[in-house]
């Protein structure tokens, strides 16, 4: 029985085991929050708010007093865009510091992986091979970054400290740009950063505006060879697109760790490919305590009735 010193969540989803994974079984730790997994739940109406990851299409349905929604990643696209999800339900997300650092190390690995041939040599090693191949200075590789946001702005940095030419396509200019590096805004942002470039991270939030934004038009404007870091969202690649950039040689390769299916289904072409280098959506995670941490603050909030301090701005889409 639900009562004004407590509030009851659900978890909502189709691929993960919530409350084990990142321990969101408060128990007597938190006796004013009860959160239930679905087969938990007597009474639907007693729910006030969902923690949730990928849920299902009628997730929502059996809970006509929902509240909030909060994501225990930093993407909220699949709540955002959910049809099943009333337009007047919060959305909050989890805000996760390491997050941007897991990032930026993954960004960096994969540039410098590609700047210095590490596949060639290991084939070398392979042929016991001594074989030096050439270097250049870090500041003729000119890498763009797409999304400026705290993933993005975390990449730029690294990226900057390593020495790599480095430019970025955001909405508007940052409040703390970074000395050496090239920022263009503005809705033409993306297709201006990209002229010329040997390497582009796409971090961008899913919105209706960047959907399918890594299309034939932006590959033929990077440099010829190009690479294609794809850290943002699995809809954010035309696939027919790619793989013609990558048959014409316009691409030369690109690390993708996410994908409009997930799990990448076993018979997709993509695993076989040589010059892709696949992750499983891994290139940063939230940490267990933090979800914790935060689930429960925002359930406090909304049982006291304070501001959501982790909402998204919906219209926006992040």
């Amino acid at each position: 029985m639900a009562t004004a010193e407590r509030i009851y969540g659900v978890l909502l989803s189709e691929t993960m085991d919530l409350k084990t994974y990142y321990s969101l079984d408060f128990g007597g730790a938190a006796p004013d929050v009860c959160l239930l997994n679905p087969d938990e739940v007597t009474r639907p109406e007693d729910i006030r708010f969902a923690a949730c990851w990928l849920p299902g299409p009628d997730a929502f349905a059996p809970y006509p007093n929902l509240e909030m929604a909060m994501s225990v990643g930093a993407g909220v696209d699949a709540l955002l865009n959910h049809s099943g999800l009333n337009k007047d339900v919060a959305v909050c997300r989890v805000r996760d510091p390491h997050q941007a650092h897991l990032m930026a190390g993954y960004a960096v690995h994969e540039v410098v992986h590609f700047e210095r041939e590490f596949p060639q040599m290991a084939r070398n090693q392979v042929a016991a091979n001594w074989d030096p191949l050439p270097i250049r200075a870090p500041a003729d590789l000119k890498v763009v970054v797409l999304g400026n946001g705290s993933m993005g702005a975390a990449i730029v940095r690294a990226l900057a400290a390593v020495g790599f030419a480095v430019s970025v396509a955001c909405r508007r200019p940052p409040e703390d740009p970074i000395a050496g590096v090239t920022y263009f805004t503005g809705d033409n942002s993306v297709a201006e950063s990209v002229v010329g470039m040997n390497v582009v991270i796409n971090t961008l939030p899913l919105t209706a505006h960047t959907e399918n934004v890594l299309n034939a038009n932006l590959f033929s404007r990077l440099a010829k060879g190009a690479w294609l870091v794809q850290i943002g969202r699995g809809e954010h690649l035309a696939e027919a697109d790619f793989i013609a950039a990558l048959e014409s040689g316009q691409l030369s390769g690109a690390t993708l760790d996410v994908f409009r299916t997930e799990p990448l289904p076993a018979d997709h072409p993509f695993w076989q490919d040589q010059r892709l280098r696949i992750t499983p959506h891994i290139a940063s995670d939230t940490m267990p305590h933090i979800v914790s941490e935060q689930v429960l603050l925002s359930a406090r909030e909304l049982l006291s009735g304070a501001p959501l301090s982790l909402s998204v701005n919906s219209a926006q889409g992040y």
